[in-house]
């Protein structure tokens, strides 16, 4: 694959090779993490998006630079760790656990919000060879049937509603053959 999609996926690779052999957890979420869970690029992707934990986030960063990745200055790195190499953008949003033990929002405005159960317990998607882990299926869904309802002066976007269909549409087809 060339283009962008084809750096991206570069990315999503270097990214996820060098939070495991720092023992960093990451998972993919957002468009690609569909398009991982499908083992196909259904659509262009502006960024790539993932979570690690907070308290991982500035080795990550240190690791990600190294190899020459940029920090975008235009997000505060308390709130979100968002790195550059030429036209690849990727954002690790943090996350954190609260007293009980529940995963919640690591950091920025929403800082403690509970995230959905079983967010983390997804099994890695694959894209050709490359396998990484990623956010459940579920968790994918709730985050793109709720954005409009969480933010409601954003109307859900034509590409989640259409990333919802695929996904809908790829449950059912587990549920029905038996495959996932």
């Amino acid at each position: 694959m060339d283009g962008l999609a084809g750096r991206q996926l570069d990315g999503i690779g270097e990214l996820a090779a060098t939070a495991s052999a720092a023992g960093i957890e990451v998972w993919l979420r957002g468009g690609w993490a569909m398009d991982f869970h499908l083992g196909e690029v259904t659509r262009p992707h502006v960024d790539v998006d993932w979570y690690c934990w907070r308290a991982d986030a500035d080795r990550l960063a240190g690791l990600m630079t190294g190899r020459g990745w940029r920090i975008d200055p235009r997000m505060p790195v308390d709130v979100q760790l968002d790195l550059l190499r030429a036209d690849v953008e990727m954002s690790v949003a943090y996350l954190a656990r609260d007293a009980t033990g529940q995963v919640v929002v690591g950091a920025g405005p929403w800082a403690g919000t509970t995230l959905p159960d079983g967010m983390l317990a997804g099994p890695p998607g694959r894209i050709g060879p490359l396998t990484v882990p990623m956010i459940s299926v579920a968790a994918q869904i709730e985050f793109k049937e709720m954005f409009p309802v969480w933010m409601p002066g954003r109307p859900r976007r034509a590409k989640d509603a259409a990333d919802l269909s695929r996904l809908r549409a790829a449950g059912a087809a587990e549920r029905h053959f038996g495959t996932g």
